[in-house]
């Protein structure tokens, strides 16, 4: 009889099926979380309604760091040339948020142009005012890195009594609205001035909940001694360590990010390293853009239920006519006995609560009897999308990353180094002797050749056993030295002859020197017995 309910709960609960992530991730905000933001002023609190832009934009990195500590250096550095707008110094110069962007023509766009374009992931941000749009442009211009991502350029944080002149805006507030938006957030130090000051220990906590996007660049380190360098890092993670409130440690770049000889040339396979590191992790930005963009959206709607709970408990409690000034400010002063109720009653883990203290404020400006009583429907929808249509769009993510030809971040900086003599380890470890006519193992063989002949070679060959137990003497794990002879018993007979054996423990001296082993045996590594002759 009523057969058709049964069908219509059934087709409600089966996930939607969508062409693209981005398609998919545009269409479950608006018809699943922006009814539940709207119905209770999640946008008021805590964030401005997401736009198609916010879903399309390519991915971003931000720049944060006191002032004088290279970021707009950086930018430079990356893309190999000037933008727009671009001013160096040590004083404090970049006094405005630069978006560094693509585009077919160089030029400036002033920030009031730029929020309105709804083609720029900007359009919310008028809601910080001329003071911040005055001091906001975007910097575009064509260039092969910028195909790929954006950089978002921001003024330097001031210390002492420079922090105390007031910008005109929420400098911390803008920060957070682009912390929430970016896929990576740099901050990068000084290696000659650590101090944290006030504004840069505030911004830092107004990054909090973004932790997973934060990387820190410690810059200009060519500048001191390696004795002077470990007492720099140590005291920069100590820093860190008491403002970051994160059991994990943040990953902490070390190197000179400008295109000035070194000064002190120490440590230059270090910085070379770890630039290559930093360089990697931006690269493969493109690549994680999607998941990131989704992760983002589980994070909202997990904010966004828990505000609604919060709204509708407030709305619960307030007196229908008489009392409401008083009641209002006893809610607001019990608010941390709410959230701990909420959290019993729908088994919401305390880190999910946004801050007390800001949610506080932000009610005395509110009128509750305006809020919104519990509507269960609008959360079943969200519930409905984090479980079930979140979990079609993980599958389109994997989908879109194996189809797409390697989308990583090319051009200025990130080509410097991909081919020739001056890649990252070229020449060292199982790159050693790439450029040379002769074997590099033979300049060793006589001395490898010696203990050959003492493990009783059979038939010019010394068996698996025998070989073993030499080759365990470098005490390197069976895992590793598993590797090693899979690279050099080139016939696959179970057996090494003294070209093979030479090879063996020439591989094992590149993994005791510290560098890795290759996954297949380098051409210029082959024994030249073995050596295929051309025809």
């Amino acid at each position: 009889m009523f057969s058709w309910l049964g069908t219509d709960d059934r087709r409600k609960k089966e996930p939607e099926v969508f062409q693209t992530v981005s398609e998919g991730l545009k269409k479950l905000y608006k018809t699943k979380l922006l009814p539940l933001e709207e119905s209770y002023k999640f946008h008021e609190f805590h964030s401005p309604a997401l736009e198609d832009a916010d879903f399309d934009n390519k991915p971003m990195v931000l720049l944060v760091g006191q002032y004088s500590t290279g970021k707009t250096s950086f930018i430079r550095y990356l893309l190999e040339q000037d933008f727009p707008g671009m001013r160096i110094g040590p004083e404090p110069t970049t006094d405005s948020f630069i978006a560094v962007m693509h585009g077919d023509t160089e030029g400036v766009i002033p920030g009031n142009a730029l929020v309105v374009d709804p083609k720029k992931p900007f359009r919310k941000l008028n809601a910080f005012g001329n003071a911040f749009l005055n001091r906001f442009v975007c910097a575009q211009l064509p260039n092969p890195v910028l195909e790929s991502i954006s950089v978002i350029d921001t003024p330097g944080i001031l210390s002492g009594e420079k922090q105390r002149i007031s910008r005109g805006y929420d400098f911390a507030a803008v920060l957070e609205w682009f912390a929430e938006r970016v896929d990576r957030i740099i901050l990068l130090f000084d290696a000659h001035k650590l101090d944290i000051s006030d504004e840069f220990s505030e911004v830092i906590k107004a990054l909090k909940n973004h932790e997973d996007k934060i990387r820190v660049v410690l810059n200009k380190a060519d500048q001191i001694e390696t004795q002077q360098l470990m007492r720099v890092y140590g005291a920069l993670m100590w820093s860190l360590g008491k403002i970051v409130n994160t059991p994990e440690v943040i990953r902490v770049y070390i190197g000179s990010f400008w295109s000035h000889p070194l000064l002190i040339p120490d440590n230059r396979k270090l910085f070379e390293a770890e630039e290559q590191d930093l360089f990697k992790d931006i690269q493969s930005l493109p690549r994680n853009a999607a998941l990131r963009k989704l992760n983002d959206l589980i994070k909202r709607a997990r904010l966004a239920k828990v505000h609604a709970y919060i709204i509708s408990s407030l709305k619960k409690e307030m007196p229908s006519v008489f009392g409401k000034e008083n009641k209002k400010k006893e809610l607001i002063g019990s608010l941390g006995d709410i959230y701990k109720r909420i959290e019993r009653e729908h088994q919401i883990s305390p880190g999910d609560f946004p801050s007390l203290k800001k949610m506080q404020d932000q009610l005395q400006a509110q009128d509750l009897n305006k809020f919104q009583p519990l509507k269960p429907k609008l959360l079943e929808a969200v519930d409905d999308m984090l479980a079930n249509d979140i979990a079609g769009l993980m599958v389109l993510v994997r989908q879109e990353e194996n189809q797409r030809p390697n989308p990583v971040v090319k051009g200025g900086a990130f080509d410097g180094t991909l081919d020739g003599p001056f890649g990252h380890g070229y020449g060292e470890g199982a790159g050693e002797g790439i450029d040379e006519a002769e074997w590099v193992v033979a300049r060793d063989k006589p001395a490898y050749d010696e203990i050959f002949y003492t493990l009783s070679p059979v038939n010019g060959k010394v068996t698996g056993a025998n070989a073993k137990r030499e080759m365990v003497k470098s005490k390197l794990p069976n895992t590793v030295l598993g590797k090693i002879w899979k690279l050099a018993d080139i016939d696959k007979d179970g057996m090494l002859d003294d070209e093979e054996f030479a090879l063996a423990n020439h591989l094992i001296k590149v993994k005791l020197e510290g560098h890795e082993l290759p996954s297949d045996l380098p051409a210029h590594l082959v024994p030249p017995s073995k050596r295929k002759i051309p025809e």
